[in-house]
């Protein structure tokens, strides 16, 4: 790398006005949040003995932890594939993947019914070893906090242009230890999402019947692990676009274009896979019943091959706007394919409805608030950004 080719930071002012409305909104969930662990979970959601688990879960920690996954693809292409040429990628990803897993987390945490003993999780005498919950519950736990020590080198070269002695040393001092332990991190880091992203779909298995025949396959596993692989590579995409566009930054179309190249066979195994298997199971009627749950996975499918089409040429995958298309129906594909597997196609019985009242909506729109004034702030106050910014427009 050339120096203008070394991840800086943004600088700027750090608190502008989107920024404190963000937080703003962060600040109103957490108060949210502090009202639901004093009321319970009974008085500050719509969730039932049928519907055990909602918004928070289908979207805050499914979808949230898949679109989360730009880290874990990005480091397979640089690590396992030796594509080093998407380097400048990383530390991005690597921000969009922390902040998103701990908010993963922390919806977890609201979620659950008794949220004090679960420090009681790491040790190993309390655990159920045939409970898949328990294995996506250690690996995210787990991955998460590596995902902050892949991403402790951008902080301590902050930390080693301090004023402040102290930090100053403890930059100096951390900073090789850090990079010495990376190439372990990133083998974790690659192992977790494997196992967790794959057990978020071996998890609605133990549902049995309760789930619809379009959607409840053996290999769900597989069919998270690809979804959530591209969804990764999309919102790497759209986050590479965003900050293109209102950064100034000089957009990395080159690599955007490579990763669209990547993302179209992901998608081809995704679709051919769901839709051999729902063959093979003998439910073809049940997906062209053109009833509401035929139409639902239709739709899926739909937004997948859409995306696949748009990035069917290298002319295509190197428009940044057609890139960005693309990469927004293939999140959406992913992120309604999980949704309708964990609320909408699973059916505990006729008696039985849920849909996330104004407290989890608030809760939810707050926490990915806060996760994107942490992004904005993080990226302008440490060394995340390769490349020099535009030049300002002339007046």
């Amino acid at each position: 790398m050339t120096t203008l080719e070394q991840p800086q930071p943004l600088g700027g002012t750090t608190f502008t006005r989107p920024v404190q409305i963000l937080l703003a909104f962060a600040a109103l969930a957490g108060a949210l949040i502090v009202w639901r662990f004093a009321a319970g979970l009974g008085a500050t959601t719509a969730l039932n003995d049928g519907y055990p688990w909602g918004l928070w879960i289908a979207f805050d920690v499914v979808t949230g932890t898949a679109l989360s996954c730009g880290g874990y693809g990005i480091a397979i292409l640089v690590y396992i594939l030796n594509r080093g040429n998407y380097h400048p990628l990383i530390r991005p990803a690597l921000v969009t993947s922390a902040f998103g897993y701990t908010i993963a987390g922390l919806s977890v945490m609201i979620d659950v019914g008794r949220p004090w003993i679960a420090y009681q999780l790491p040790f190993f005498w309390h655990w159920n070893v045939h409970s898949v919950l328990l294995e996506v519950a250690l690996c995210i736990m787990t991955y998460t906090i590596v995902l902050w020590l892949e991403l402790s080198p951008a902080f301590l070269e902050r930390a080693r242009t301090s004023g402040i002695q102290l930090i100053r040393r403890v930059g100096e001092v951390g900073l090789p230890v850090m990079k010495k332990s990376l190439l372990w991190l990133t083998a974790l880091g690659m192992l977790l999402p494997t196992m967790h992203q794959s057990a978020l779909g071996s998890l609605l298995l133990l549902s049995g019947p309760r789930l619809h025949p379009v959607w409840n396959t053996t290999l769900l596993p597989l069919l998270f692990l690809l979804s959530c692989v591209a969804m990764g590579f999309g919102a790497v995409v759209i986050e590479g676009s965003l900050s293109a566009l209102f950064l100034r930054r000089k957009p990395e179309t080159p690599m955007l274009a490579g990763l669209g190249l990547v993302m179209q066979p992901l998608i081809g195994l995704y679709l051919v896979i769901r839709i051999v298997d729902i063959a093979v199971r003998g439910q073809l009627a049940a997906l062209f019943a053109f009833d509401f749950y035929s139409v639902l996975a239709l739709f899926e499918m739909a937004l997948f091959a859409a995306s696949m089409v748009l990035l069917a040429t290298d002319r295509q995958r190197h428009d940044l706007g057609n890139l960005f298309r693309a990469a927004m129906l293939m999140v959406l594909a992913g992120a309604l394919y999980r949704f309708d597997v964990f609320l909408v196609a699973f059916q505990p019985g006729a008696h039985w409805f849920y849909f996330p009242n104004l407290t989890e909506i608030l809760i939810t729109a707050g926490l990915v608030a806060g996760e994107i004034a942490g992004y904005i702030i993080v990226i302008k106050v440490f060394p995340i950004m390769s490349g020099a910014p535009l030049p300002a427009p002339a007046r």
